[in-house]
C-alpha cells in the first residue's frame, strides 16, 4: 500500500474526513465554544421574542422555546467537544435545544434568519464586549497619567528629539502628551464601537426574508444602536473588522513608543524612574539587578496585539464582497487575542505608572547639561537685541560646539567669557541677569507659556481641562455600560 492509499484508508469513507476534522472543524468548533457561546444564546432569545411579538409563532411556542434555550444556555462549555455528526457549534446547540423542546419547535427558532446574519451579529456582540472592556483599561490608565502629570508640573526633565537632548521641559508636560495621545486612541476605539454596535439581524442569507420579522426589535433587545440597513452590506461589509483592527494597531503602536522611553528612563544610566518592587524581578545570578520586566513584557505584548490585529486586517484584504469564511471563524480569534493583549498592556502600565517614583533632583541636574537651554541664547539675542535669528542661531551653535570642545557645560561659562565670544560676531553684551536666565532650565520652561507649552501654569490649566472632560467621559462610559448590562438582564430574564 502506497502513502496515498494509506492516507485514503485512514480518512475513512464517511464525510467529514479525519484530516478535515482535525485541521479545520475541531479548531473552529473550539473557538466558537470559547468565544461565541453566550452571545449565540442571546441571539436565540432575541429572535424568538421577536418572532412571537410579530405573530410568526405562537407565544405559547415561544415560551417553551425560551425555556429550552435557557436550559441549554447554562451548559458547562468546558465539557463541550467536537462531535462529527454536527457541522459546528450552532447545529450541536440546535440539536440540544431539540432534546429539550422537540426537533420541530427547535427548527422553528431559525425562521426568518440565516447563519450569515446570525454569525455577523455574534461577532459584533463579542467585539462590542471587548471594546467596552478595553476602554475601561484605557480610562484607568488615563487617570494614572493625569495624576502623575499633576504631581510633576514642576519636575524638570530633558526633552529629546532624534534621541538627543533637545530642550528642558517638565515631566508633567511629558505625561500630559502621552495622555493626549491615549485620549485620541480612546476616540478611535469609540469610533470602532459605533461601527461595531450595529445589528445585521434580519438580513438573513443576504436579501432579508419573506417573513414579516422586525429587524428593529432584535436590534433593541440586543442593545445595538442601529441596524445595518442594507441587507447586502449587513453580510458583505467587513469594515467593522477593519476599523476595530486599525484602532487596536494604532493604540498599540502609540503605547509601544512611550513604553520604549520608560525602558530608557529606568536604566541605571538614566536613573529618572524607579519602578516599584512588585513590578521588577531579580536576576537568577546577579543579585544587584532590578529588571523592569513589567515594562519589557508590556512592550512585547503590545507588539503581539498589533500583530494579531494586522493579521485580521490582512485576512480581509482582497476577499470578495460578501459572506465568506475569510472574515469569519478563522479571523475573529486574531482580534480577540489582540484585545486581550492590549488589555494586558494597559493594565500593566497603569500599575507601573500609578506606583512610579521619580528622581526629580537627578532629572533637574541632567536638564542643565548638554547645552539644552542654548535656544534661549539665540532667542534673547533676537528678541532683546534685534540680532537676525539665523545669525543669533549661528552664534549659539558656535558657543555650543566650543562648550563640547572644552569638555564643560554651558552653565560653567561666566558672562564675561560669553560676551567675548558673542562680540566676535555682533556688538552685544549680555548682563549677568540675562545670562543666568539663559542657562536656567526653570526660566526656559517658565517663559514658554503659550497654549500647550511646558510652563507649570499652562500645564496645570491643561490638566484642569482634561480632568473635567475625563470626568464627563467616564460618566458617559459608565452609563453606556449600565444600559448594556440592563439590556442583557432584560433579555435573559424575559418571560411571556
Amino acid at each position: 500500500m502506497n502513502k496515498l492509499e494509506e492516507f485514503i484508508k485512514n480518512e475513512g469513507a464517511a464525510f467529514p474526513g479525519k484530516t478535515y476534522i482535525e485541521a479545520l472543524l475541531k479548531p473552529v468548533f473550539n473557538d466558537q465554544r470559547d468565544y461565541l457561546f453566550h452571545v449565540m444564546f442571546d441571539i436565540h432569545r432575541a429572535h424568538v421574542i421577536m418572532l412571537a411579538e410579530q405573530g410568526i409563532i405562537e407565544k405559547d411556542e415561544a415560551k417553551v422555546m425560551l425555556e429550552g434555550i435557557n436550559k441549554v444556555a447554562v451548559t458547562d462549555v468546558g465539557q463541550l467537544s467536537y462531535e462529527p455528526q454536527f457541522e459546528d457549534l450552532f447545529f450541536m446547540m440546535e440539536a440540544k435545544i431539540g432534546e429539550e423542546i422537540g426537533a420541530e419547535l427547535a427548527g422553528k427558532i431559525h425562521i426568518g434568519r440565516s447563519r450569515n446574519d446570525m454569525g455577523v451579529a455574534m461577532y459584533r456582540l463579542v467585539l462590542r464586549e471587548h471594546l467596552v472592556n478595553l476602554l475601561a483599561s484605557a480610562y484607568q490608565l488615563s487617570e494614572a497619567l493625569l495624576e502623575q502629570a499633576e504631581s510633576h508640573t514642576d519636575t524638570i526633565i530633558t526633552g529629546y528629539t532624534h534621541t538627543q537632548p533637545a530642550q528642558p521641559t517638565t515631566l508633567g508636560h511629558y505625561f500630559l502628551a502621552i495622555y493626549d495621545v491615549l485620549g485620541r486612541d480612546i476616540q478611535r476605539l469609540w469610533a470602532a464601537y459605533r461601527t461595531v454596535n450595529q445589528s445585521s439581524l434580519g438580513a438573513a442569507a443576504l436579501t432579508t426574508t419573506g417573513f414579516p420579522i422586525s429587524r428593529e426589535r432584535t436590534r433593541e433587545l440586543l442593545g445595538f444602536d442601529r441596524i445595518v440597513e442594507n441587507s447586502y452590506d449587513s453580510i458583505g461589509g467587513g469594515d467593522y473588522l477593519l476599523e476595530t483592527a486599525s484602532a487596536l494597531m494604532t493604540s498599540m503602536v502609540n503605547t509601544g513608543r512611550w513604553i520604549q522611553d520608560f525602558l530608557q528612563h529606568v536604566t541605571r544610566e538614566f536613573g529618572s524612574f524607579y519602578v516599584a518592587d512588585p513590578y521588577v524581578q531579580c536576576s537568577s545570578i546577579m543579585p544587584q539587578k532590578r529588571n523592569p520586566v513589567s515594562i519589557e513584557h508590556s512592550r512585547s505584548i503590545a507588539s503581539s496585539a498589533y500583530g494579531d490585529a494586522l493579521a485580521a486586517f490582512n485576512m480581509v484584504h482582497n476577499t470578495p464582497f460578501g459572506d465568506i469564511v475569510d472574515t469569519e471563524d478563522d479571523l475573529q480569534p486574531h482580534l480577540y487575542r489582540a484585545f486581550n493583549n492590549a488589555n494586558r498592556v494597559w493594565k500593566l502600565m497603569y500599575a507601573v505608572i500609578a506606583t512610579l517614583k521619580v528622581n526629580g533632583e537627578h532629572t533637574k541636574e541632567m536638564a542643565k547639561k548638554s547645552s539644552i537651554t542654548i535656544t534661549e541664547l539665540a532667542d534673547t539675542l533676537a528678541r532683546e537685541y534685534g540680532v537676525p535669528f539665523r545669525k543669533a542661531h549661528s552664534i549659539a551653535s558656535f558657543i555650543s560646539k566650543e562648550t563640547v570642545k572644552e569638555g564643560k557645560e554651558l552653565y560653567e561659562w561666566d558672562v564675561e567669557a560669553i560676551n567675548t565670544v558673542i562680540q566676535q560676531f555682533v556688538n552685544v553684551s549680555l548682563t549677568e541677569e540675562e545670562w543666568q536666565k539663559i542657562i536656567s532650565p526653570e526660566y526656559f520652561i517658565e517663559i514658554r507659556d503659550l497654549p500647550g507649552g511646558p510652563s507649570p501654569k499652562e500645564v496645570m490649566r491643561m490638566i484642569g481641562d482634561r480632568k473635567e472632560k475625563l470626568s464627563r467621559d467616564l460618566e458617559k462610559y459608565t452609563e453606556k455600560v449600565r444600559v448594556l448590562d440592563e439590556k442583557r438582564k432584560e433579555l435573559v430574564g424575559f418571560r411571556f
